[in-house]
């Protein structure tokens, strides 16, 4: 199942300046109600994680661990994942627990 992306810089900006953030060692959430009625994502890892193959990779664990968590039916959100330093040498299984905790504390799963 897939989720609609998030692929504009204005986009992803709103939910930073006007999102809730959740941290957890491994990522960090933003939540941002949006008018649209379903779920949109987007995934980020910025340069601190490393290298091109480092940022891949820590998207690329995300992408799994969200299939994993993130039911279909959310309602109208906008959801950014940021990539942290623990973020790339972690299994998606890991990641998967760290996005269920986080999507819990947002209280957008039970």
């Amino acid at each position: 199942m897939r989720y609609r992306p998030i692929t504009k810089n204005k986009e992803f900006c709103r939910a930073y300046a006007r999102g809730r953030a959740f941290v957890h060692p491994k990522l960090v959430l933003y939540v941002n109600k949006n008018r649209l009625g379903r779920t949109r994502v987007g995934l980020t890892a910025t340069k601190k994680i490393g290298g091109a193959v480092q940022r891949n990779r820590a998207r690329r664990v995300m992408r799994a661990a969200l299939y994993q968590t993130l039911p279909y039916d959310v309602g109208g959100y906008d959801l950014v994942f940021v990539a942290r330093g623990q973020t790339v040498r972690c299994k998606s299984g890991e990641v998967a627990a760290a996005a269920a905790q986080l999507l819990k504390k947002a209280g957008l799963v039970q």
